[in-house]
């Protein structure tokens, strides 16, 4: 990846600038909430299966080597709640409002942020992994695959786990049990009469958790939340907003083969 691709443009300073891949949960999180909120910006897509996360460039930018990176007004944003959270602070009148106005709302929104990060967002990788990435990581050299570890910042022990079998059928079940619980709090949160899992307006809590929900979807995994008829309400009604289309487009979606990496 040229260098040059990673100067934010001093032309126009004000541009939003996201450095994503199309299929990554988490770059998919912030593009939902750029889209909701209408606000433009510069796509600086990132090869995964080919390092780009990792190239010298980038990691200036990211030092976890990880997707997505928002770069606005030359400052550097990381992590993608913490970006989504940015988006709303800096655009609260634009477009949709991702958070409530009261502070009980807001707590009610981080709480599940915080629930979303350490449990589906984790989880979705197991299967991701298994179905999606193993047949390429597999059949890279030995040389290869310990080279991409050594030089990837986090989740190290994640790809030593992985090797060249795939994760174990015990740690499949435990992302499934993860993913199951996912569903039924979502299903229990509409249960209680509002459309949206904070309330009456969507928010940050269902923007962050549908790229989880739709890679279930790609992976054959809607059986996950069979039963669940809340559930499935909300999942119906996001998917009809037009940030949904815009945001999982062809390249975005799972079905579509990639050698490695999420």
């Amino acid at each position: 990846m040229p260098a040059s691709v990673l100067k934010v443009r001093e032309s126009n300073p004000f541009m939003l600038e996201l450095y994503h891949a199309h299929i990554s949960t988490c770059s998919q999180k912030v593009r939902l909430c750029l889209a909701e909120k209408r606000l433009e910006w510069t796509s600086h897509p990132i090869e995964l299966h080919r390092g780009e996360q990792l190239t010298p460039a980038y990691l200036a930018l990211n030092p976890n080597g990880v997707v997505p990176t928002l770069v606005h007004d030359g400052r550097v944003v990381i992590d993608s709640s913490v970006i989504c959270e940015y988006l709303e602070e800096i655009a609260t009148t634009q477009g949709t409002r991702l958070m409530p106005a009261d502070p009980f709302g807001r707590a009610t929104v981080r709480a599940w942020l915080r629930y979303i990060e350490e449990v589906p967002t984790v989880a979705i990788r197991i299967p991701s992994f298994n179905q999606l990435f193993l047949a390429g990581w597999s059949h890279l050299p030995q040389q290869a695959r310990d080279t991409f570890i050594a030089r990837t910042p986090l989740r190290k022990g994640h790809y030593r786990t992985f090797g060249t079998e795939g994760f174990a059928k015990a740690t499949v079940d435990e992302s499934m049990e993860r993913l199951r619980q996912t569903a039924e709090r979502i299903d229990a949160a509409v249960a209680k009469g509002s459309a949206w899992l904070a309330g009456e307006a969507i928010s940050l809590a269902d923007l962050c958790v549908l790229p989880t929900i739709v890679r279930m979807s790609d992976l054959n995994l809607e059986h996950v939340w069979g039963g669940l008829r809340y559930f499935q309400s909300w999942y119906e009604r996001i998917k009809a907003r037009p940030s949904f289309e815009k945001v999982f487009y062809p390249e975005a979606r799972a079905t579509i083969k990639h050698p490695y990496g999420s």
